[in-house]
């Protein structure tokens, strides 16, 4: 849950109330009725408007800047990497970033079953 009075940005529109997408605001209250799919109450000084907002439309300001400044981070050190063909580097900063994307399944995929152990697996989970 967010702290009262911390600045926000506005990063989706899910309930399509013609928020601000990208504007910042604050969060002024907390939305108590457990009826409501809206978690907070947040003030948008530049549409000078409060608006009620689920929890996933907003985002701290601090975090989307640390996410941003790790992109720029991994895009200057792939540029570093290039420009001094540090092709180490390159490949370091490269498998991270797919290991970061996607969960691999090595172990699984390199393992060969005999064809008697597949069929036998095959038939132990038709089985199930």
């Amino acid at each position: 849950m967010l702290q009262l009075g911390e600045r926000i940005v506005i990063v989706d529109d899910r309930f399509e109330q013609n928020l601000p997408v990208g504007e910042y605001g604050y969060i002024i209250a907390y939305d108590r009725n457990n009826d409501s799919a809206f978690d907070y109450i947040i003030r948008v000084p530049k549409a000078n408007r409060q608006f009620y907002v689920p929890g996933s439309d907003i985002e701290l300001e601090r975090t989307l800047l640390e996410i941003e400044a790790d992109r720029i981070e991994k895009e200057a050190l792939i540029d570093f990497a290039l420009s001094t063909r540090n092709e180490e580097l390159f490949n370091r900063i490269m498998n991270v970033e797919r290991t970061d994307e996607q969960p691999s399944d090595d172990d699984a995929s390199k393992e060969v079953l005999s064809r008697e152990e597949f069929i036998r697996q095959v038939n132990l989970k038709a089985w199930i």
